[in-house]
Parts: structure tokens; C-alpha cells; sequence
């Protein structure tokens, strides 16, 4: 009987469909931790597919492949540790979520979730079938329980693998990132670990796919609820934990332990991270956005270049009659600083030959919104055609506030493959720009410093689509605003709720209107980072067509 274990864990960044590619990260971690003499390597959860599939899971001919990848892996590491993999599975003509453990050349224990999420982001029931739970399996003479992610935010999978005579929890996670998630996934995993009496390692994946990002940050707990590994979140990790037996069961010892950034820079690497993901996996090198001199450009300006290196950015200056010098000033400014490249293409004629072309059609009447459009509209034709031209994905840089409400003009400044702000409300772009002008990390490749004016954070945030405008002309202070939406969309608080914490009824009605009537546009608007607990997506789904308000308070 061995009195000590190795076990190797490899917190990586798997793409979805990039079966061969995940399955060479795999033999990678293996090829290391069999340098160690480790005894096992493990990956996360659904590992080989990456995560999430959504119906991709449900192709036939992805599933054979699936399996075929899986024997070549347990092939190709036939010699060496045992390796524990996430990976959809067939049993019986059902479809689950499994976790396979290759040793010798075979397949050796399939573990199947049992707990499958179904809230939030999570529709898990539409692609799986929940599996019975499963007993533990042994790797050199250690028996190890393995429940998968949501079967271990519940007591009954790990209860019972303590029963059945477990010594070691090893959960295999795909768990998404939101603000304040690691305090939220420790508190389960101690309960554990205190119902058990057993070690556990909770290794999760890192990386962003489509709008969601995975922070990895994985630990390892010793009974009683001691951390003993924290790994770093949002970056790649292969880390060798030891365990020894002794008296009182197997113990971890102590390893690597990182620092947790606070909530702010946990954000702006989420969404960095999401950007940089999106857009590698996606294929392009290079992405562009409009410039205009305001906070939201400003931001997503800096993002992009922390992401992706300032040389890989262009920001386009697209001035109207009504785009005022300091704001072009600005936005000139502002690429100075990032050192990324600033191109200006006018669009005054583009209005005139629109207008012009408009105006049998639209004689004798008034302009309106209709002009104010116009104007956003050419920008986004013009920034799509340079998307086009150079092969740059085009960035949109609307933030949450003015998601949730509609301030922003449909195929115009909407126009774009990836929104980084698409979960900041407005009042926490203000001071994500405070965080970045005082904060530097080594992974930000733009450089350090005030990279954002302190005049862009000041000043009043306009639209310049007409003369003297400003966004508190039609919206509320952004300040009221956002406090009314996060009640409303993250609390799903009553206008009774919202009235009662001291807010104008008359206000709240009107943000519930501007709410529900610009669902629509959310349906069209591009994906971007999740880093609340409750961003607009898969995490709110609502109708299109909706009639109901709220009839609590007149």
C-alpha cells in the first residue's frame, strides 16, 4: 500500500470542437506529470469538447469522433499516470456528461454527473441525461471520488462516495466566472470537505468561449476546510499536488498558494481574457473600433490593447457636424497614449448624400431621430467596411446601462462581433477607467500609467448626435439608472421594491418600458463577457413581444 500520491492538475484553455488540439494539451499535462512520477494527471470537466458545447453535443458524427479521440489519447498514454478527462459519453442510448480515466491503454472508470445545472447560464437537461451516482475508482491502490462540478455543490454525490469508501475528492469543474465567484465555490467545498472528513481538489477550466469566462483559480482543501493550493485565476497552470497517507487519512501537503486579486481587477482580467479568446478562436489576429472620444470607446480601446497588444488595434475616428474639437482631441490623445494606430474618416459627406438621397421621401417633416441614426448608422457601414477590407474584427462599444435600455442605434454603433462592456454597467465603466489608470499587471500588454485621459472619465457623456446633447437628456443619471437596473434585472425587484428603496415612480416606469421594448435589440446585439452574476444572454431570457408591466404601483 502506498503512503504517498502525486497527483497532477492542469488548469488549461480548451477551444469547443478543437478535439485534436484539447487532446494534445492533454498529453502534454500527461507528458509532464509523468516526468514528476506523478500517479495521475486530471483535466476539467468536458475537457476534450470544451465548454459550453450547447447543441453541438448532439451531432451523432461529433460524438464518434469524440470517442474516437478519446481511444487515440488512452492509446498514445498507455504508459505512465492514469489520466482523468471531461468528455460527453454514450451509454445505452443515453448522453451524459462524463469523466473518463484512461489507464494502461483503456478506459478504466467512466464517472457520470449526476446533478445537472439547469438555472442561469446553464441548460444541462436539454443535452444531458442525468447518470446514477458513481462509486469511486482506484489509481495505484488510492480510491478517488471524482463528482463533477454541480455534484459537488450538493451533499449527496460526495456523501456517497464517502460511504463507499473514497480517501481523496477530485471534482473536474467548467464553472464560469461572475463577480465574487471564488468566496461563492469555497463555501460549497468546505461544506464538503467538513461533511466528508476528506481532501478535496477542485480544479477548474481557464479560458473564455463566447460569453462566458473561465477563471480556473483552482484549490486544493484538507479536511477541517484548510486551503493548502490556490492556483492563479485566468491563466493556464500544470501544478503537482502531494498527498501522504497518514493516521487520519490522506492529507494534501502544501503548495503553491496565489494571492486572489480584488473584485475590480478580477472583472477587467475577465473581460480581457474574454476579448483575447474570442478573438483568437475565432481566427482573427487584429480587431478595430470607433473612436470617439468618449469613456465607453476609451475603455473597450484599452481593453483591446491589454488583450492583444497595441499594435493589434485600430481606432477610427468618424467626426460629424456635431462631433465637437475636444473630443476628437481626445480620441487622438487617447491612441497616443495606448500606442495604438488611429485612422479619421469624416462622415459629413456620407450624411449629405443620404440626406440628399432621402429627401422626396422624407419632404415636410421635421428631423428627429431618424437623422441622429443616420449618422450612427454610416459609422457602422463605414467601420464594417474597413473590418472587411483588412480582415479586423470590429469591436461595439456599448455598456450594460445602455444595453439594458436601448441607447444604442441597431446597425449602427450596435454594429460589431464582440461587446467587452456588454456586462459594465456605466458607473462601473467610470471606475474600471480610475481602476486601469492606477493599476498595471504584467499580463497587460498596453502600457502603464494614466492610458486613459482624465478628461474623457470627467466630462459629461454625450452622443454628439446633435447640437449640445447629453445622455442625461432622454436617461435618467446614470448613478439612479443603474441602481433601478440592477434591481430590476439581477434582483428581478417590483417597481413596489425599487419605489420603496427611495426611488421616483415615474422614473422606475420608465426604465421598465425602455427595458422590456429593447429586447429585441438584445436578440441582435453582439456577445460579450459575463461577469456579473446575472449578464444579458443565457443568464435573462425574456420575450420579444411582452405586454405585461408591472401593475404594483400607478
Amino acid at each position: 500500500m502506498t503512503d504517498r500520491f502525486r497527483l497532477t492538475i492542469a488548469q488549461l484553455n480548451a477551444t469547443v470542437g478543437d478535439l485534436t488540439g484539447n487532446a494534445a494539451q492533454a498529453r502534454a499535462a500527461w507528458d509532464q506529470a509523468k516526468a514528476v512520477g506523478a500517479q495521475m494527471v486530471a483535466l476539467p470537466e468536458m475537457f476534450l469538447t470544451g465548454y459550453q458545447t450547447q447543441d453541438l453535443v448532439l451531432k451523432p458524427a461529433f460524438l464518434d469522433d469524440c470517442q474516437r479521440v478519446v481511444e487515440r489519447l488512452a492509446a498514445d498514454c498507455a504508459d505512465g499516470p492514469a489520466l482523468g478527462i471531461g468528455v460527453p459519453w454514450r451509454v445505452e442510448g443515453k448522453l451524459h456528461n462524463a469523466w473518463v480515466v484512461l489507464q494502461g491503454g483503456r478506459i478504466t472508470a467512466r464517472v457520470l454527473k449526476h446533478e445537472l445545472p439547469h438555472k442561469e447560464l446553464f441548460d444541462e437537461y436539454r443535452l444531458f441525461d442525468p447518470g446514477p451516482i458513481s462509486g469511486p475508482y482506484a489509481v495505484d491502490g488510492v480510491r478517488i471520488g471524482s463528482p463533477i462540478c454541480e455534484d459537488a455543490w450538493w451533499p449527496g454525490v460526495s456523501e456517497t462516495l464517502a460511504e463507499t469508501g473514497a480517501e481523496i475528492l477530485v471534482v473536474p469543474n467548467g464553472s464560469p466566472y461572475h463577480r465574487n465567484k471564488l468566496d461563492l465555490r469555497m463555501g460549497h467545498m468546505v461544506a464538503r470537505v467538513v461533511e466528508t472528513g476528506l481532501p478535496l481538489v477542485y480544479l477548474n477550466m481557464v479560458g473564455g468561449q463566447d460569453d462566458q469566462v473561465y477563471d480556473g483559480a483552482s484549490f486544493v482543501l484538507n479536511p477541517g476546510g484548510h486551503k493548502v493550493v490556490q492556483l492563479a485565476p485566468f491563466e493556464e497552470a500544470v501544478a503537482h499536488v502531494d498527498f501522504t497517507r497518514t493516521p487520519e487519512g490522506w492529507r494534501a501537503e502544501r503548495g503553491e498558494m496565489v494571492p486572489q486579486p480584488d473584485e475590480w481587477e478580477q472583472d477587467y482580467r475577465a473581460i480581457c481574457l474574454g476579448l483575447g479568446d474570442y478573438v483568437r478562436k475565432s481566427g482573427f489576429r487584429k480587431v478595430l473600433l470607433g473612436l470617439s472620444g468618449g469613456i465607453d470607446s476609451a475603455l473597450v480601446a484599452a481593453i483591446a490593447a491589454d488583450a492583444l497588444g497595441p499594435e493589434n488595434v485600430r481606432g477610427v475616428r468618424l467626426p460629424s457636424e456635431y462631433s465637437s474639437q475636444g473630443s476628437l482631441d481626445d480620441a487622438e490623445e487617447l491612441a497616443r497614449r495606448l500606442g495604438i494606430r488611429m485612422d479619421t474618416i469624416p462622415i459629413t459627406g456620407p450624411v449629405d448624400a443620404v440626406t440628399q438621397a432621402l429627401s422626396g421621401v422624407m419632404a415636410g417633416t421635421a428631423p428627429d431621430l431618424t437623422e441622429e441614426n443616420i449618422q450612427s448608422r454610416l459609422r457602422g457601414v463605414l467601420l464594417m467596411a474597413v473590418s472587411n477590407k483588412f480582415g479586423e474584427m470590429l469591436l461595439t462599444t456599448g455598456n450594460k446601462s445602455e444595453v439594458g435600455v436601448g441607447y444604442a442605434t441597431i446597425y449602427g454603433d450596435m454594429a460589431g462581433g464582440y461587446n467587452p462592456l456588454k456586462d459594465l454597467y456605466k458607473t462601473r465603466v467610470f471606475q474600471t477607467c480610475r481602476w486601469r489608470n492606477e493599476n498595471h499587471r504584467g499580463w497587460m500588454q498596453a502600457p502603464a500609467g494614466e492610458v486613459i485621459p482624465p478628461v474623457i472619465i470627467d466630462k459629461q457623456p454625450s452622443a454628439e448626435l446633435r447640437p449640445d446633447q447629453t445622455d442625461q437628456d432622454s436617461l435618467p443619471p446614470y448613478e439612479v439608472l443603474d441602481a433601478i437596473l440592477t434591481g430590476m434585472v439581477e434582483r428581478d425587484e417590483s417597481i413596489a421594491d425599487l419605489v420603496a428603496a427611495g426611488h421616483d415612480p415615474q422614473t422606475v416606469r420608465q426604465v421598465e418600458r425602455l427595458l422590456y421594448t429593447s429586447e429585441w435589440k438584445r436578440y441582435q446585439a453582439a456577445p460579450g463577457p459575463r461577469v456579473s452574476p446575472r449578464s444579458f444572454w443565457l443568464d435573462r431570457r425574456y420575450p420579444l413581444v411582452n405586454r405585461w408591466r408591472d401593475p404594483a404601483v400607478d
